[in-house]
């Protein structure tokens, strides 16, 4: 979501910052600024929109200063404007901010009855007042910022710059990732290490609760009681860090395109040419009797996914719920069963807080995350990542698929543990795992007419996706694809439940796309499919040649993908679901890689 940098340096720090923050924009926002320590003297700029806006308000009113931090924000209190943008100021205190503070209207009364006023909608602007007040009581910037953070709850990540204060920053997380990067007589502090990689790859990643002094000799770690704390530090790899569009227009049409390849990483990571599974011995499902399958949005639907796969290959009963919903139900959990929590950042704000929840309920807590330095990943029991490479499209695609490859994984090794399934059985299942690549390959030569069909599409004000067992899911993904960046309402559906209201939808003017691998469900979707024609709706049919030539006449459009094997069939159709929604944003016209509203981290409850 938001983004965090700061700099203590030895060359002007605006430029820098700037720089930094561009490296974040993946991660969405509305407004940006930066503030400076320059000569003693704190200033700050800020601008609404793209950070373009924000470069061009510098070159007009420039900002010195070797000393800075600077924010990408996305809102949460109060609309995208100037006096809402970070960094907030009060008198000599100025503070970036991820997160949300929970406790910020009693506070903000508090402060308001003692004559500290905001001038923003904020709940940041909160933190710099109860800073400044501590200051004006007497406190040193390290004690008022010590005492504002013992004030706060909620979840936050903070940078505070003081004026007066060449060489010193305050960095503290709770609930929000934030790192600390160390350099040659420089100290960096950032919510991404993909922020800090031009500058530095030496990182210490912040503890839950942790606060920091920076200064540009080190830094001097405390934990959530104030007592000092050795965090590890951690060279990170600068090439995994590279965001490039390496010649596509769009980063979302790279991410797909890369998809043959990330997917063949990941098996290659846990499978053997020998035709065995690698995964980590930690990963036992013996005397497992439940999967609890947790996790939001994209990564919801890929657990929806591998319900099917852990029930249908390793008779594993498994559960699925949506992270921000998982608490608040009181869940009835059992010592004998693992909790699986699946996240494309790892710091998926309610994804965590569930993780948590769990922590000392169940047998083992397993992390799918993209980012295996991230807080779930750090927190779990067993982290296993999926090997997507960085993904800077809002919209989640190659991280879709490899979560589902390594989730399919996990299946097949549950089926293994139970004794559900033999050597061979196992070794022809990763064989049509490992054709998947090549699969996918033929699905991505699709893009044209899929082009051709979004000029249509984009023309419709709602449509439907439909699918029957483990393709329901991806009907609820693809028109979750098609929402997030066309802004298309689009709804997907379990095939059989058109009948039981969606039906009522269904005119000339209403897209159906039907995802159909001509399986051992394909008849009964075939005849959900005439429901629709008889009502004169418009069905795009997906499916192979065998599917197309058995129910393809009286479809408005039919795309013909390669045969696969049934159970993997969602993992190949989010190929097109990904493409049909790329192409409609694109002939709408529409921020493709930063939809509007969205976040690619969301760090928010």
């Amino acid at each position: 979501m938001c983004g965090i940098v700061g700099v203590l340096g030895n060359h002007e720090v605006a430029p820098l910052l700037v720089e930094a923050l561009k490296r974040l924009e993946y991660r969405g926002y509305d407004s940006a600024g930066i503030a400076t320590v320059n000569h003693g003297k704190l200033d700050r700029r800020r601008a609404v929109g793209k950070l373009v806006n924000l470069s061009d308000l510098l070159v007009h009113e420039p900002l010195a200063g070797k000393s800075g931090i600077g924010h990408t924000r996305w809102a949460t209190h109060g609309a995208a404007t100037v006096t809402n943008a970070h960094p907030h100021r009060a008198g000599g205190v100025a503070v970036v901010h991820n997160g949300i503070i929970e406790n910020f209207r009693e506070l903000r009364a508090e402060l308001a009855a003692e004559g500290y006023t905001p001038e923003s909608e904020t709940d940041t602007e909160t933190v710099v007042l109860l800073t400044r007040r501590a200051m004006d009581k007497g406190a040193t910037p390290v004690e008022a910022a010590q005492e504002t953070l013992s004030r706060l709850h909620g979840a936050f990540a903070l940078c505070f710059l003081f004026d007066g204060q060449d060489d010193l920053m305050i960095a503290a997380r709770k609930g929000s990732p934030l790192a600390i990067g160390w350099g040659e007589g420089e100290m960096f502090v950032g919510s991404d290490a993909i922020a800090l990689a031009p500058m530095t790859d030496r990182i210490t990643y912040l503890d839950e609760g942790d606060w920091a002094v920076v200064t540009r000799a080190g830094a001097e770690i405390f934990d959530a009681q104030n007592r000092r704390a050795n965090r590890p530090e951690t060279r990170i790899h600068l090439d995994a860090t590279r965001i490039e569009k390496a010649g596509y227009k769009h980063f979302m049409a790279k991410e797909i395109a890369e998809q043959p390849v990330v997917i063949a990483d990941s098996l290659r990571h846990y499978t053997s040419s020998k035709g065995t599974l690698e995964l980590p011995k930690a990963l036992d499902f013996k005397g497992i009797s439940r999967v609890t399958l947790v996790a939001c949005g994209t990564a919801s639907y890929a657990c929806h996914v591998a319900k099917y796969w852990f029930e249908q290959i390793a008779g594993l009963p498994a559960d699925i719920d949506i992270a921000s919903e998982f608490r608040y139900r009181d869940p009835v959990l059992s010592p004998a069963s693992m909790a699986i929590f699946v996240s494309q950042s790892g710091e998926t704000a309610d994804t965590l807080a569930a993780l948590r929840h769990v922590a000392d309920k169940v047998a083992k807590v397993v992390a799918v995350v993209n980012v295996p330095t991230s807080s779930i990943a750090r927190e779990a029991d067993l982290a296993l990542p999926i090997h997507a490479g960085v993904e800077v499209g809002v919209a989640s695609t190659k991280a879709f698929t490899c979560q589902l490859t390594t989730l399919a994984l996990m299946a097949l090794k549950a089926a293994q543990d139970r004794g559900r399934i033999s050597a061979t059985d196992l070794k022809a299942r990763l064989e049509t795992l490992r054709a998947l690549p090549g699969l996918m390959n033929a699905a991505l030569a699709l893009s044209d007419p899929i082009a051709k069909i979004a000029e249509d599409l984009a023309r419709a004000q709602d449509v439907l996706f439909l699918g029957r067992g483990p393709m329901y899911p991806l009907a609820l993904e693809g028109a979750l694809k098609l929402k997030e960046i066309s802004y298309i309402h689009a709804e997907g559906y379990a095939s059989g439940e058109l009948k039981h209201g969606p039906i009522a939808l269904i005119d000339a003017e209403v897209p159906v796309i039907v995802l159909a691998p001509k399986d051992a469900l394909f008849d009964k979707t075939v005849s959900n499919m005439q429901e629709v024609m008889a009502r004169h709706g418009k069905v795009l049919l997906l499916s192979d040649a065998a599917g197309i030539e058995a129910a393809g006449q009286g479809t408005w459009k039919t795309l013909t993908l390669p045969t696969v094997e049934p159970l993997w069939a969602p993992i190949l159709y989010a190929v097109p679901a990904q493409l049909l929604a790329y192409h409609t944003a694109i002939a709408k016209g529409t921020d493709v890689d930063q939809p509007r509203n969205l976040a690619k981290s969301v760090t928010v409850e």
